[in-house]
């Protein structure tokens, strides 16, 4: 069986997977003795070592094996987590994530983990630098002549009495695969995935071990606790490929008690009766080694809750194919805008209802299409928790990463492309941002660090924030600096504004960092960072105080494709300004500008906001607004920032595709693109956030 077919989905769902355990183990890592946060990392770590297994990527599968032998003790909890546990596991993990990367580059997941594997190991041995050594894990099975029986431990039993106590269906389970199919592992596999979805395996006979490396004959048996019944999960395993038989048995106090005093006959006769009806010799249940799914304080009512929860209803779209969806969508809003305006000139009411329906329609069908593009920024921000933890820890900082904003959305070609500058920015704050614990507190600053990741919208903007409470920026370490590289003269460092000395940071291989560490150094690589964010028709900003902390400003373009807009005119000139940014429009009196501190002011609620015209700032010919008593404007917001503009007349709201200016004409200040009107002539596209500082 061809393999490659299942490669993109495996990769996929292994980076979910891999994720999941590095934010579940970051949480354990704050509350360690929570087992309910120990039993979901097992289960991560169980199915990830499933689909190694099947996908025959034999070194990712063994390493997770390794890792979830400790996790095995700790959820039984026989060994308590640690520092030197967590550590271990985080490594493991970055190897995981290794031979994933490997794999996704067309490797074939191999990597040298002896030490990790070694030092795993040893953790179970109990012999690492502990003051607590783990217990021993052993649990034997007996078996008996003619059969194997499934020996529970008293562990497993109370587990399997408390959850019939309370109400959930505690069954015994024997599945027989159909003797001619060629992977025997992967369709057992198939089964327990589907049963994990919706309970708990308490325990397995032969150990999922064996079955992962088609140690048995082809049939196998467990206990099972759930709140589905039996019936349906009979269906629901009998639908599954090449599976011959299935039995479910609903077990009550008295099978548990007879189980328990090791009659071994009685036990045998309560559960293999059903089985022996269909197929006596096959689904009998063989003997192993001990599986146990289910923590020392076992929730059963929570557990059986958490996997009852309906299975995803999402699929995976190749993106290439979203990009032509929306490239023919853009197309098909010009020749709508196109026959909006003839039908207007036409004036024939059966033309005029039909375009307005298309109209209808095509708006929902954009609104879908956008939404298909759209992706939380959450999915960039959940690798940082991790990173932010090692860096901390390998300086010796104490720093807490507070992120807001995380459901916040963006395009997909952008959030695939805005991850490594957030990183390196990040890196810089942690490195160089926060000072060291005895530095903070001879400042008098709270020893422990902040570092605040945010993202919010504003207009048609997505703005991210990397904010850190540390030392700040020192302008005149700055200037010396470019000085000496020759970047700024003496007589030009002095004119310069306190963010246009900041923004040398951006220099081509300037840095101030007094000595250059394998983690970061302000400056170091921040030109890279600047050059994406700008490829991405994005603006990075710095503000800082010297002794306060730093803000790095990242604004990005929330879509690169289509936005409604309000199509203004000035002069001779059509303009467009994203609605998203716009809060009002009106009229004022010419009467009522100010001049304020060199600024141009209006009132306005009661406050002062500036105002700027449009035909000044792009030399509009043909229009004198100055001649004129009374001005149009428009309101625009950028967060909580406001201004107005002014703009001769409103032509009104339209669906309008961004265009790219290109590599031929200069970055404009002011301008994000243009678009092509209904009648063919080009509009620019305003950007309101140019015009609020």
């Amino acid at each position: 069986m061809d393999m490659n077919q299942y490669l993109s989905m495996f990769i996929d769902e292994s980076n979910d997977h891999l994720q999941a355990l590095n934010e579940n183990m970051l949480e354990l890592e704050q509350t360690p003795d929570d087992i309910g946060i120990v039993q979901v990392i097992f289960r991560s770590a169980h199915t990830l070592k499933g689909m190694a297994a099947t996908m025959g990527f034999e070194d990712l599968s063994s390493l997770t094996h390794q890792m979830e032998n400790v996790l095995d003790l700790v959820r039984n909890e026989k060994l308590k987590m640690q520092d030197y546990i967590f550590d271990t596991l985080f490594q493991g993990l970055d190897a995981l994530q290794a031979m994933v990367q490997d794999i996704t580059q067309g490797g074939e997941g191999k990597a040298d983990v002896s030490s990790i594997v070694s030092s795993l190991q040893a953790i179970v041995r109990g012999d690492f630098a502990s003051n607590e050594a783990p217990a021993a894990t052993a649990s034997t099975t007996s078996q008996a002549s003619g059969g194997a029986e499934i020996n529970l431990d008293q562990y497993q039993y109370s587990v399997l009495e408390q959850s019939i106590t309370e109400g959930h269906s505690v069954l015994y389970i024997s599945v027989a695969i159909r003797e001619d199919s060629q992977l025997k592992a992967a369709r057992a596999y198939m089964v327990f995935d589907l049963l994990e979805r919706y309970g708990d395996i308490v325990k397995s006979s032969p150990s999922v071990q064996d079955i992962e490396q088609e140690k048995f004959d082809r049939s196998f048996s467990l206990y099972y606790i759930t709140q589905k019944e039996a019936p349906e999960l009979q269906s629901m395993i009998m639908n599954l490929s090449e599976i011959e038989s299935t039995e479910v048995m609903q077990l009550d106090h008295e099978t548990l008690n007879q189980i328990s005093a090791g009659v071994q006959e009685a036990a045998a006769a309560a559960v293999a009766e059903p089985v022996q009806e269909a197929n006596a010799e096959n689904n009998a249940p063989s003997a192993g080694a001990e599986k146990a799914s289910a923590s020392a304080k076992a929730e059963p009512k929570k557990a059986a809750a958490h996997h009852s929860a309906a299975p995803s209803r999402t699929i995976r779209v190749d993106i290439d194919r979203l990009d032509v969806l929306m490239n023919l969508l853009s197309e098909w809003l010009i020749d709508r805008s196109r026959l909006e305006q003839l039908a207007s000139e036409v004036k024939r009411s059966e033309l005029t209802e039909t375009v307005e329906h298309m109209s209808r329609v095509g708006s929902d069908l954009q609104n879908i299409v956008l939404k298909l593009r759209m992706v939380q920024i959450d999915t960039v921000f959940n690798r940082f928790p991790r990173m932010v933890r090692d860096l901390a820890k390998s300086l010796d900082k104490k720093i807490d990463l507070i992120i807001t904003g995380a459901e916040t959305e963006l395009d997909r070609t952008v959030i695939d492309e805005i991850g490594d500058p957030l990183v390196h920015l990040l890196r810089n704050a942690v490195d160089h941002g926060v000072e060291q614990t005895a530095e903070r507190i001879a400042a008098g600053k709270p020893e422990t660090g902040t570092v605040n990741l945010r993202a919010f919208h504003s207009g048609n903007h997505v703005f991210i924030e990397i904010e850190d409470d540390g030392h700040g920026i020192d302008r005149s370490k700055i200037l010396a600096k470019a000085i000496s590289r020759g970047i700024v003269t003496e007589s030009e460092g002095a004119k310069m504004k306190d963010e246009e000395v900041f923004m040398l940071l951006f220099a081509p291989g300037f840095s101030t960092a007094e000595v250059i560490s394998d983690i970061s150094g302000r400056g170091v690589g921040l030109d890279v960072v600047k050059t994406k964010i700008e490829s991405l028709s994005g603006v990075v900003s710095v503000e800082s105080k010297l002794g306060k902390g730093t803000k790095f400003s990242v604004q990005l373009p929330l879509t690169l494709s289509i936005i409604s807009a309000m199509l203004i005119k000035v002069g001779s000139e059509k303009y467009a300004i994203p609605l998203s940014s716009i809060v009002e429009t009106g009229l004022i009196q010419r009467s009522q500008i100010r001049q304020v501190h060199g600024y141009t002011m209006i009132p306005y609620r009661d406050a002062h906001i500036p105002l700027v015209s449009l035909a000044n700032l792009f030399e509009v010919p043909g229009y004198d607004e100055n001649a004129e008593e009374e001005s149009e404007i428009v309101v625009v917001r950028k967060g909580d920032r406001l201004a107005a503009v002014t703009v001769e007349d409103f032509i009104g709201q339209s669906e309008i595709v961004i265009k790219n200016l290109g590599k031929y004409l200069p970055a404009i200040q002011g301008i994000a693109g243009a678009t092509i009107l209904g009648d063919g002539q080009v509009a620019l596209i305003i950007d309101p956030n140019a015009f609020i500082k």
